[in-house]
């Protein structure tokens, strides 16, 4: 582990602990890497999408702040669990775009904390959720493959990490639960190799 990790780790569990200084070194040092989650989250957003990846950290970023009692193992944990944080948001902006259109009605949305998402585009994120969650049923390890490698952009050590498990164990369960969604979505996906 790096200097820089483990300094990390330090300030996430300072941060837990009530150390309020903690929150105020560690945004600087976790901000990049929040921004390429949600980059990543976001890269296959129509080009007329008016989301922006900032407001999208920012809004991530303020629920981490209200969660209490969280035993941050190490630095992987924390962005494993802002990307479920970052997922959730643009579901939650998915689903309500697709009720706005499915009522007749405008969806309120603040377009300057973030944007809403086209209608086709918030189908496929709601399938995906609701394959991950059938996903999740049958096998939770696997599902959370998928959110770590997937959506958080971690490694298959850092992935093997948060899980406690082997990074041999992960790439089999990052091979079968890809194969499974893809299976259960009908069609071609993007993969993302080791």
């Amino acid at each position: 582990m790096t200097a820089d990790c483990s300094e990390t780790t330090r300030l996430l569990r300072a941060w837990a602990a009530g150390d309020p200084d903690a929150l105020e070194q560690l945004t600087p040092r976790v901000y990049d890497e929040l921004r390429r989650i949600a980059a990543r989250l976001m890269r296959d957003e129509h080009s007329g999408s008016t989301i922006q990846t900032t407001a999208l950290v920012h809004e991530a970023y303020l629920k981490m702040v209200d969660v209490d009692n969280v035993d941050w193992q190490h630095r992987a944990h924390f962005f494993a669990l802002s990307a479920q944080m970052m997922r959730h948001i643009l579901l939650d902006r998915a689903r309500r775009r697709l009720t706005a259109k499915r009522w007749g009605a405008a969806a309120r949305i603040d377009i300057g904390h973030i944007a809403e998402v086209g209608c086709a585009r918030a189908q496929e994120v709601i399938q995906l959720d609701d394959a991950l969650v059938a996903l999740g049923k049958i096998d939770p390890r696997k599902a959370q493959v998928i959110e770590l490698r997937f959506f958080a952009g971690l490694s298959i050590d850092e992935t093997a990490a948060v899980l406690k498990v082997s990074p041999e164990t992960v790439g089999r369960d990052w091979r079968l639960a890809r194969a499974w969604l893809l299976n259960e979505l009908g069609g071609t996906s993007q993969s993302q190799d080791a």
